[in-house]
């Protein structure tokens, strides 16, 4: 006797309070079917696997696995699958003053909300920086990483699909506002601190600052954080410390991703450190 064919209804919805109250929802459906409705929110995901048929203001639109579908706020939509195994995907829903902020932030103040003309979109570059952000939403807690890696995301995103492309003033800083932020990384490694708090601290937008410190200092910010929590950890590690304390006590999210780093950046783990010592 064959066996009951089980429906693919699974949603993971999360909230993300350092990031504004950002929403995110790790979805997969194959009987769902979505009547028209809004949000007041953009939608922003990645189709996973199969394909999602829907409504968007102005036509019926067919997103298959990689692509990029967008909804604009307040922005009438349903949706259903495409394909008879259903589809997966991830999406954000960033609200339109968070996107307005972000133009503030690249000294774009007119710029206002963004306006995205396509609902779906092929972007394999951008599908993957997607899947990373929810990866890194997922598994790591560093502030200074999640909200770079969306506040870059969001930027590229508007930079290459919106209806009014951006372009930023580029203007550089002066390097003692970037020696500011080094200091602060360099002296207090295990911080939990924020993008938007290190940008307030050098008196320069979020933007500017990654791309500003990344070219003064080969790393941007959170790269940079990772590589002083480590130069702390070797000197715990030198003075007795055990690997599960050097992870705490240098911020790190736990011993396995401490563990990842310290291989990664000296070719061996904290414990043969510990033994050559």
């Amino acid at each position: 006797m064959a066996s009951k064919k089980t429906s693919k209804e699974r949603a993971d919805y999360k909230i993300t309070d350092d990031l504004g109250g950002l929403e995110i929802l790790d979805a997969e459906y194959e009987k769902q079917n979505f009547s028209r409705h809004s949000h007041e929110g953009y939608t922003i995901g990645v189709i996973e696997t199969g394909a999602q048929r829907f409504y968007r203001t102005g036509g019926h639109h067919v997103a298959p696995q990689d692509t990029i579908i967008l909804v604009n706020a307040d922005e009438v939509h349903s949706g259903h699958s495409a394909t008879e195994g259903g589809w997966a995907y991830r999406a954000m829903y960033p609200l339109p003053k968070q996107l307005e902020q972000l133009t503030k932030d690249l000294y774009l103040p007119s710029y206002g909300a963004p306006y995205f003309p396509n609902a779906v979109i092929s972007d394999p570059e951008l599908a993957n920086q997607l899947r990373l952000v929810f990866n890194t939403l997922e598994n790591s807690d560093n502030r200074l990483l999640r909200e770079t890696l969306i506040y870059g995301t969001l930027v590229k995103l508007m930079g290459r699909h919106a209806k009014s492309r951006l372009n930023p003033n580029l203007e550089t800083k002066a390097q003692k506002q970037l020696l500011l932020v080094k200091e602060f990384l360099d002296d207090y490694p295990q911080a939990d601190v924020s993008l938007d708090e290190l940008a307030k601290l050098a008196a320069i937008s979020p933007y500017h600052l990654v791309r500003s410190f990344q070219k003064e200092f080969g790393l941007p910010p959170h790269a940079y954080q990772i590589q002083s929590r480590l130069r702390l950890a070797r000197k715990l590690l030198k003075l007795g410390h055990s690997i599960s304390d050097t992870a705490q006590e240098c911020g790190f999210h736990d011993q396995s991703h401490f563990h990842r780093h310290f291989k990664k950046a000296n070719g061996y783990t904290p414990g043969q450190y510990i033994k050559k010592r």
